[in-house]
């Protein structure tokens, strides 16, 4: 993909595209963009179709596949939550070059059951997974997950007597450090790209239960890192892995235990362009053109400083002020139109630090996070004073 004047342009789809359309822009692709937010900084690369949401908040891929038909492009890309809906990716690739896993590929990896029983198969570590109730003489800790999972929504901890819906699954929940391999992959071969730590539930940044709220990219343990490469591998082969991907896992020493794959781009990537200048999108293109095994550059570095994003959540309800000047912060994206309102637990924006330590990104992350809520949330206090 480059930026010439007879490329056509690239359609990218999801609940928000920015950080992917972000890497494509930079790599000199023309981006549409199909979004449930319509940001500030994803207007300045990109040309935005914004879908609305439903009233509850909710984004519903086949609404958004159905409405890029009327879209001219001849390469579409997505990310989440399309992985969840293979329907939808059929509807959004048909006539166009589709730059991401096919829908048969998403209906096996996705289905949290056929995955689970792939990993134990290929020798895998992976937590028990069931569609009902635990037995009642199992004391093991269990979570209540919906099958169509994303960023942690919908998590809730299971309790003897819960039902368990045909549209969830019960997962043994499994002590340890959340976590992510990031990697690029062409169907039988993966490029790794990074080890992630996951933040989740975080209060700090507004977020609660399991919700996702960030990612540090962190100095890595050798061997952790080496066994996630082998368990990127691993489910790459089985279910025919392209592009970039990541697998979610909760680390237990130097042995993850695969929690999910996400057969897309993630949100944790733009991490990798920050800290080394990889491309994620030329990556994921790389993957998906059977290109990866030519494609200079693109080495997993060990980083010798921490680099973190946090996802701030509304605490209360609000109503943005002028965010234009956000944008001439390097360490703020997702920067949402002046006069937004923002529904509690919504998210406001995403800011990035970095630190000489994993425990010091966190912590200007946090400092971060006080400025900007003290500036959202003081606006509303002067407001209604």
């Amino acid at each position: 993909m480059s930026g010439a004047a007879n490329t056509p342009p690239v359609l990218i789809a999801g609940v928000s595209v920015r950080a992917l359309a972000e890497s494509a822009a930079r790599a000199g692709a023309e981006v549409i963009a199909l979004d449930a937010y319509g940001d500030l900084d994803l207007q300045r690369i990109a040309r935005v179709v914004r879908i609305p949401r439903g009233h509850d908040g909710s984004f519903d891929p086949m609404r958004v596949a159905r409405a890029s038909r009327g879209v001219d492009a001849g390469a579409v890309a997505y990310v989440s939550s399309f992985e969840n809906s293979p329907a939808a990716v059929e509807t959004l690739a048909r006539g166009r070059t589709l730059i991401g896993n096919v829908p048969a590929v998403l209906r096996r990896v996705r289905d949290p059951l056929a995955l689970a029983r792939a990993l134990v198969r290929l020798g895998a570590h992976t937590p028990a997974v069931r569609a009902s109730p635990p037995r009642a003489p199992d004391l093991s800790r269990w979570l209540l997950k919906p099958r169509r999972s994303g960023g942690g929504h919908g998590i809730v901890r299971w309790a003897p007597g819960m039902p368990v819906p045909r549209s969830s699954i019960v997962q043994e929940r499994i002590r340890g450090s959340a976590g992510s391999i990031i990697f690029a992959a062409d169907g039988e071969h993966i490029r790794p790209l990074a080890l992630t730590r996951q933040l989740s539930g975080d209060s700090a940044f507004g977020a609660t239960a399991f919700a996702y709220c960030g990612s540090i990219l962190e100095p890595h343990d050798p061997e952790l890192f080496a066994s996630a490469c082998s368990l990127a591998a691993t489910v790459t082969r089985e279910f025919s892995l392209r592009g970039v991907c990541g697998i979610d896992f909760i680390a237990r020493g130097a042995i993850p235990y695969a929690i999910e794959v996400n057969p897309r781009p993630t949100a944790s990537m733009e991490l990798v362009e920050r800290a080394t200048g990889i491309s994620i999108w030329l990556a994921h293109v790389a993957g998906c053109t059977a290109a990866l095994a030519s494609s200079p550059g693109m080495i997993a570095h060990t980083p010798t400083i921490a680099h973190g994003k946090a996802v701030l959540y509304a605490r209360r309800p609000v109503v943005l002020g002028d965010t234009d000047r956000w944008l001439a912060d390097d360490g703020v994206r997702d920067v949402p139109v002046p006069g937004e309102r923002i529904a509690r637990g919504s998210p406001i924006c995403t800011i990035f630090a970095s630190g000489r330590t994993s425990a010091l990104c966190h912590a200007a992350l946090v400092r971060l996070a006080r400025i900007r809520f003290a500036e959202v949330e003081g606006r509303m206090r002067r407001k209604s004073a």
